[in-house]
């Protein structure tokens, strides 16, 4: 449309090597999304440190942008990409999973309608190495996600939350606001899951808006993932910034 200044969905992928051959398929799923007049998408790949394996793999289109950074994990790679964004929403795409046709569209939808909701997320499909596809039927109902209902239900559930983090779309300014992703090996995003539903009302779609990737090569196959001491490290410091962010809303409340 002449004239209408376009608006940007910055799309926030960290990668690193073995994951890189991946983004082909997440490129074609991108390409696949449809967005009203004046909006488009802006990927941004950050390669998790500064090798050569990945830039062969990132796609030669002018909405694509490749940036690499001293290796800190993804959480790091990620908060690191969001230098390089502009726009007033931000989404996450794992290097080797590939959104659902309709999903930006969807989760923009519901944040343009409603100024007091921070965030999305929605049902997520397993891609196995096969091929086919696996689905999780206790997922919620379609609908809001009220402060603190994934925080207790992670606490409830042996530090699981009941929606996926892979799957969130944000108001750019409240992420920033929150510092990014966690800087941790690992959970790092299901950290900023629980603080973004501490301080804001989300929203679960229950439309399918990922296909999420096993592979041997993925960072939750690994056996440092399900190290108990580590992982009892990890879940204590997401408490504990979360029982911190609950303080911080009462104390500023009037």
């Amino acid at each position: 449309m002449t004239g209408v200044p376009v608006r940007r969905i910055d799309v926030i992928t960290a990668v690193h090597g073995p994951a890189a051959p991946y983004l082909a398929d997440a490129y074609k799923s991108l390409c696949a999304q449809e967005l009203p007049d004046g909006w488009e998408w802006h990927w941004i790949i950050q390669e998790d440190g500064q090798g050569s394996e990945v830039a062969p793999h990132v796609p030669d289109d002018p909405r694509v942008t490749f940036h690499q950074g001293r290796a800190g994990g993804p959480g790091v790679a990620r908060t690191t990409a969001l230098a390089y964004s502009t726009g007033p929403y931000v989404k996450v795409l794992d290097a080797d999973d590939q959104l659902t046709p309709g999903t930006l569209a969807r989760d923009l939808a519901l944040l343009e309608a409603d100024p007091a909701l921070g965030w999305t997320t929605s049902r997520v499909l397993d891609l196995l190495p096969d091929g086919s596809t696996a689905g999780f039927d206790q997922d919620p109902a379609d609908g809001p996600i009220e402060r603190g209902a994934v925080v207790t239900f992670w606490k409830a559930n042996n530090y699981r939350a009941q929606v996926h983090p892979a799957t969130l779309f944000i108001r750019r300014d409240l992420l920033l606001a929150l510092g990014g992703w966690m800087a941790l090996p690992a959970s790092e995003d299901t950290g900023l899951l629980l603080a973004l539903n501490t301080v804001a009302r989300g929203y679960f779609i229950r439309e399918y808006g990922l296909l999420y990737r096993k592979w041997p090569g993925q960072a939750t196959a690994q056996i440092t993932h399900t190290d108990d001491g580590e992982r009892d490290a990890r879940m204590a410091v997401i408490d504990s910034r979360v029982s911190a962010l609950r303080q911080a809303v009462r104390d500023l409340r009037p």
